[in-house]
């Protein structure tokens, strides 16, 4: 496994210089870069494919990795929104991921799908989302890029069998999984996803969680929670998954950069499997 970090570990005016030269001296293999509105740090909706060289180049220079691209954007533009316009903004997010990607040989684009609301039912959702993800299947295809559906808190494909549906029947072999460990404990058990979604798991995010606290407020560094890693290490291992492992987790206040390192070493231990 390929240990990973995504870029949303470090404070948002983190020049890319600087995460980039932290992670390879923390010891990852890769970095999870994401996509922003103009002007962000980074990769962003105007990015153009010189600048997107330039970034990779960087990458290279450090010695790590570029195989998943994130975007916080689908949230402010779902694929499951009645706004036609809104839909469509979104698939722009995910063709100009795809873009990069084919561009830098990054296989995985992360795709939030949509998000049951108040306004959008679970059936609508499901609905518009899936017709949304089969036409940006068919791009991925083309351009030879995955597209990895997250699960998230969007109350949305609440287990994995319905996650494993979802996919299926997009009936692309470019469209999987994006497992995020820590978001599933809250309503299921991380190992049994695993193994349900099985060979459907492109990536895989890790955080830790707390479930007595049962909120956003429980979100802790790894080891701090209670996802059962020993469990998570045995399920992958089944599967055979020997891809990115990317730690996404909160930003510590007093010292920012010790999260990556500290990371760092939490991911050694778990994955590991020896504590030093």
């Amino acid at each position: 496994m390929i240990k990973s970090i995504n870029q949303w570990c470090f404070k948002s005016d983190t020049p890319l210089e600087q995460v980039m030269a932290v992670s390879g001296d923390a010891g990852y293999g890769a970095v999870e870069l994401n996509l922003y509105e103009p002007g962000g740090i980074g990769f962003t909706m105007d990015t153009t494919a010189a600048e997107a060289e330039k970034i990779g180049q960087l990458a290279r220079q450090h010695g790590l990795q570029l195989r998943s691209l994130s975007t916080s954007l689908l949230w402010q533009y779902p694929l499951s929104s009645a706004d036609d316009a809104v839909r469509e903004q979104g698939r722009r997010v995910v063709s100009k991921q795809m873009e990069i990607a084919e561009l830098l040989g990054i296989d995985t684009v992360l795709v939030v799908p949509g998000s049951v609301t108040a306004e959008t039912s679970y059936d609508a959702c499901y609905e518009r989302s899936h017709r949304e993800i089969r036409i940006l299947a068919e791009e991925a295809e083309k351009r030879g890029v995955r597209i990895g559906i997250e699960n998230v808190w969007n109350r949305f494909l609440l287990s994995p069998l319905e996650m494993a549906r979802y996919v299926d029947d997009v009936g692309s072999p470019n469209v999987g999984v994006y497992f995020d460990v820590g978001n599933i404990l809250l309503y299921g058990f991380p190992q049994q996803w695993i193994r349900i979604l099985g060979q459907r798991i492109f990536k895989i995010h890790v955080k830790d969680f707390l479930t007595a606290v049962g909120n956003g407020n429980g979100f802790v560094p790894l080891l701090a929670g209670n996802v059962p890693w020993h469990e998570v290490r045995t399920a992958l291992q089944e599967i055979g998954y020997t891809d990115t492992i990317t730690a996404e987790l909160g930003i510590y206040e007093a010292n920012p950069l010790q999260l990556i390192y500290d990371t760092a070493r939490h991911m050694d231990i778990i994955f590991g499997g020896e504590a030093r």
